[in-house]
């Protein structure tokens, strides 16, 4: 058997590089060359019971070899295009009477017996022309010489073949279920649910099988080879091979292919790739996704766009040997938002708005003369929210708001403004907003940076408390009211009272202490203080203040909870 093969091996060097040597299944040769990786390097040799992972250049056939020694032999070939459409052909031819070992006397001369072999086309066996994972397979082969001649005329690509002997006792691959299809069980607007039925590799012959999901946008996949390439964020799609199943023919880590070793580097053409004429750009990454997510044969896709196709692809994958088959690949599109009713906006007036905890709601402002700025005021009334606004489609703002706020945009003749507000993700949020193309019209008062009340403690009596609070350069009118709490009264109930939309008249007349006008024009003097008395000594009490602006419309201050001395 080793001369059989060191004298195929003289027949094949001489040959170009698509012509080369190969193994038979001999099983102690075959784990010698199992083991010792370079043997085949630079080789196109098919190794029986294993998948070699190699590339093909646009429009550059590349041959491959395998022999079968005995008529009558089983076999399976199975070759997976990656990233693009292959032409292969399956044929066979003799093997030189020598070569065969059933020759008798000297050898014939080296040089006749290449033209013995390069010369005969060999009988066509199987051809095909796709880029879907196909299969030859044969109970009963005859010996000869197999040749797998593969072309690409679409792009650069690369792609894996299998070929084994013994089909029924190797099994590399997972096996499909009687019904192979994906099934979309549950359809939501941002999930997708899919179900499965599971190998027969996993549940009847006890092989460990893990599942990868991948989902993109674009079309299915008919291979995890072919996922692979698209994942790559460059022309890197060989994975690091696993010692003993994978073989990469060279090193192509100049042409984009990682590796992690040198073999190669030495021969003269690696060394000046540019002689290819082939330059090799960066892709983009592509919106495409894969999870493995064990043994389970139901998972729910999350996180997805509303009303949006999805691709959904799965594949069984043998952990042992680690090769895939693919199931019936399925496409959904998940459900529709629901439809929002847009709120018209009235140029001057202030609108109120509730949103749900995570929504959104959708107002329309249409200005019925030419303007030339257009003003949005927004008050948040608890935490904050995002405010988008858009003219005629074009994003102009997109902001935070907490408190009180107001945004002035350049103004266009005709223009339409649509305005996006989302919710806060802690709770319902409630706001007021107010859209003029008036550019004196403001409703809302000005607030200083910091709208916290400060109490001295120092000050602080069995009667009274005094605090201070800021201001700004515009005259508004301030008052502070004054409500007893419990004594256990906590920061979630101070909370809840945090509402900064309601006004003083939401108050009862007895809370009210005072009300004053105050303003400065040295903003680093705007500061105000007032004295509370009439207080019981040793109570809690919860202080705000209210500033008024010229339309009447209030914020509230952060609320203070203060406490009385007991002893004085």
């Amino acid at each position: 058997m080793l001369l059989l093969h060191c004298l195929l091996l003289l027949l094949l060097l001489p040959l170009s590089s698509r012509m080369q040597k190969l193994p038979t299944r001999d099983e102690e040769l075959f784990q010698m060359q199992i083991r010792d990786k370079a043997f085949f390097h630079d080789s196109s040799v098919i190794p029986d019971g294993a998948e070699i992972s190699s590339y093909l250049f646009r429009d550059t056939p590349k041959r491959y070899f395998f022999v079968v020694e005995e008529d009558n032999t089983p076999l399976a070939v199975t070759v997976t295009p990656c990233d693009a459409p292959l032409e292969w052909k399956l044929s066979v031819q003799e093997l030189p009477e020598e070569a065969s070992g059933e020759g008798s006397g000297e050898p014939e001369p080296l040089e006749q017996q290449k033209q013995q072999i390069t010369n005969e086309e060999g009988t066509e066996l199987f051809s095909y022309k796709g880029n879907d994972v196909e299969y030859f397979v044969s109970s009963s082969s005859p010996s000869g010489l197999y040749q797998l001649d593969l072309l690409s005329t679409e792009k650069d690509t690369h792609f894996k073949v299998y070929a084994t002997t013994t089909p029924e006792s190797d099994q590399p691959y997972p096996e499909l279920p009687y019904d192979p299809r994906i099934d979309v069980t549950s359809l939501g607007r941002t999930t997708v649910t899919l179900a499965w039925k599971p190998s027969p590799t996993a549940s009847l012959l006890k092989q460990p099988i893990q599942y990868c999901i991948v989902i993109n946008k674009e079309h299915n996949f008919k291979s995890l080879c072919a996922v692979e390439a698209k994942l790559s964020s460059d022309d890197a799609f060989m994975m690091a091979p696993k010692p003993g199943l994978d073989f990469s023919p060279f090193d192509f880590a100049h042409f984009g292919f990682p590796s992690d070793n040198n073999a190669g580097k030495e021969r003269g053409f690696l060394k000046s790739p540019s002689k290819f004429g082939r330059q090799i750009s960066s892709k983009p990454r592509v919106d495409l996704h894969k999870v493995c997510i064990g043994n389970k044969n139901i998972f729910t896709v999350s996180d997805l766009k509303p009303d949006t196709q999805y691709y959904f692809d799965m594949f069984a994958v043998n952990t042992n040997t680690n090769l895939s088959t693919a199931y019936v690949g399925t496409f959904a599109r998940t459900k529709e938002e629901a439809k929002q009713k847009t709120v018209e906006l009235k140029d001057g007036k202030v609108t109120d708005v509730f949103i749900k905890r995570k929504g959104a709601k959708f107002l329309r402002f249409a200005p019925v003369s030419s303007h030339q700025k257009v003003t949005f005021s927004v008050h948040s009334c608890l935490d904050a929210v995002q405010i988008q606004v858009r003219r005629d489609g074009k994003l102009l703002l997109s902001q935070n708001v907490e408190g009180v706020r107001q945004f002035q945009l350049r103004g266009k003749a005709k223009a339409k403004y649509l305005i996006r507000l989302k919710g806060n993700k802690k709770g319902a949020s409630m706001l007021k907003i107010l859209a003029t193309t008036r550019p004196n019209k403001q409703l809302f008062p000005s607030l200083p940076e910091d709208t916290r009340i400060k109490a001295f403690d120092k000050l602080r009596t069995c009667s009274s408390v005094t605090v201070a609070w800021l201001g700004t350069q515009e005259r508004n009118k301030f008052c502070i009211y004054k409500k007893e709490v419990d004594d256990n009264y906590n920061e979630e109930q101070k909370k809840r009272e945090q509402n900064q939309c309601l006004g003083p008249d939401t108050r009862k007349k007895s809370e009210k202490v005072l009300c004053k006008y105050f303003h400065s024009q040295n903003i680093q003097k705007a500061v105000t203080t007032e004295t509370i008395r009439g207080l019981q000594s040793g109570k809690s009490y919860l202080l705000d203040v209210y500033v008024i602006g010229h339309g009447g419309h209030s914020v509230k201050y952060q609320s203070k909870l203060v406490k009385t001395r007991k002893f004085c």
